[in-house]
């Protein structure tokens, strides 16, 4: 399930203070975003991180939240997740994260439900 093999997009890593900043949120409306899975993070180095691509214009995308479900009804963890939207997939042609940022939700989470 996970995407070893495939090329990754390069992004930021950024801590929760780094978040905070970002986003323009006190640290508990962004823990509330993380529980909510508006954002999902990873351990990088020790520390929970969320990659950069996952927001646009200060904001967590939007439609990361649904996929994000999506991809855990099909039996992802939040790592497996991450892997997944930001390494490139055949059937879409580009790494999920840029489809979804591109607006191509629907095809996205398609595929999602697919790799269960």
């Amino acid at each position: 399930m996970t995407a070893d093999s495939a090329p990754r997009i390069q992004t930021d890593w950024l801590s929760l203070p780094e978040l905070v900043e970002a986003l323009g949120e006190p640290l508990g409306r962004v823990r509330r975003m993380l529980d909510e899975f508006q954002l999902i993070g990873s351990r990088r180095d020790g520390a929970l991180k969320v990659p950069a691509v996952f927001l646009v214009d200060g904001h967590p995308l939007s439609s990361l939240r649904g996929t994000v479900f999506v991809l855990h009804d099909a039996g992802f963890t939040d790592d497996e997740a991450i892997d997944w939207l930001l390494s490139d997939e055949e059937s879409i042609g580009i790494p999920p994260i840029e489809a979804l940022r591109a607006g191509r939700k629907s095809e996205v989470r398609r595929v999602a439900q697919s790799q269960a």
